[in-house]
């Protein structure tokens, strides 16, 4: 190998590592910012978070039984739920204006709505211990959520009237528990006892399709931003991030990190696709094409479970008792692969091996 051929290696090897590592030339491209929630009579268990419309972040306080508002600035606010042990789980903002988010212990199955000033309004699911779990604003206006523990889907206006759509299969074993609004003009959620993608119109009718992956332990879903549903896999090792067109195909990508235990995935501000590890305190960054980099937390612990991106550009994660922000490093990263591309190969130079996945045409049941 000629002298100029080896040091370009040489260099791209290194850069390749520095990436994979997580390290960047800017340390603000790579460095968490941690805000510890103030309850601490109990453990928070921050779990869902989201950007509200009033330019904060608003998360769940599943352990707490509290709903909290983070500015970008990391002001913490925190705000009781009525009903005692509600474990609220997941929220979402609602096209009133206020944030909506599920009450999911069985004693009070309740959708709840808060106002930006801090209101809550509840109002209980017809369903008794259904277990609301994940919940959408849809295209009609009004919100979806799932209902765990009866194999329901639920929509609620914002008004509080609530209907229901019983799911196929019994609820011994089929549990809905992520959803979101498709690029379609449906909701589409998860089913994880039942190992299936399912997809709601908003007049009711429902399609569901089988994974390839007999055990993924499927949970979160959300639309990405390539038009493809994304959603999180932690059954079976290796753990993974899976990728469904509308059109029922499935792609798979496995975690670098075996049992990464991935939680809620969102869009970032870079165009890549951002989720929660829930074991070794752990985030992760995927691209529409499968490249995955895995970011640790300081400290490397806690349970990051929320993902949303922030009105400020930076991605937002619940972590246990904190909540933690970090700049995307999707231009740092960006630059150094330009850097690399831009000096013309070497002779002997040879492509690199794409990562692993997997394409499989779901089924439907």
């Amino acid at each position: 190998m000629h002298a100029h051929c080896f040091s370009r290696t040489f260099l791209r090897l290194a850069a390749m590592a520095f990436v994979a590592l997580g390290f960047h030339a800017s340390a603000t491209a790579q460095t968490f910012t941690e805000y510890t929630i103030p309850t601490t009579i109990v453990t928070p268990n921050a779990n869902s978070i989201t950007p509200g419309p009033d330019g904060a972040l608003w998360f769940t306080e599943s352990g707490g039984n509290r709903i909290g508002r983070i500015t970008t600035g990391g002001t913490i606010t925190e705000f009781a739920i009525p009903t005692s042990n509600a474990f609220p789980f997941t929220i979402t903002a609602g096209p009133d204006g206020a944030l909506w988010f599920t009450e999911q212990d069985l004693n009070a199955t309740k959708i709840g709505r808060i106002t930006t000033a801090g209101a809550i309004t509840e109002f209980s699911v017809p369903t008794a211990n259904s277990q609301p779990t994940g919940i959408a604003a849809g295209s009609d206006g009004a919100l979806w959520f799932t209902e765990a523990n009866r194999n329901k889907i639920g929509r609620i206006t914002t008004g509080g009237t609530i209907t229901e759509f019983t799911l196929p299969g019994s609820f011994g074993t089929n549990r809905p528990f992520g959803i979101t609004a498709g690029p379609d003009g449906a909701l589409w959620y998860t089913v994880t006892g039942g190992n299936k993608i399912g997809r709601i119109t908003t007049s009711g009718t429902v399609t569901e399709f089988a994974l390839p992956n007999s055990n993924s332990g499927i949970n979160y879903i959300t639309t990405g931003p390539d038009g493809a549903l994304w959603f999180t896999e932690q059954g079976a090792a290796p753990h993974r991030i899976g990728r469904m067109t509308t059109a029922g195909t499935v792609t798979e990508f496995p975690l670098p990190t075996t049992n990464g235990n991935p939680q809620a995935i969102t869009t970032g501000p870079d165009g890549a696709l951002w989720f929660a590890e829930g074991n070794l305190g752990q985030v992760g960054r995927i691209s529409t094409s499968g490249a995955i980099k895995e970011f640790r937390s300081p400290g490397g612990g806690g349970t990051p479970t929320g993902a949303a991106r922030g009105p400020d550009g930076n991605m937002w994660f619940t972590n246990g008792f904190k909540i933690l922000k970090l700049p995307p490093p999707a231009a740092t990263s960006t630059l150094v692969s330009s850097t690399l591309r831009s000096a013309a190969p070497c002779k002997s130079a040879r492509p690199r091996p794409r990562s692993p996945a997997l394409s499989i045409p779901a089924v439907r049941p």
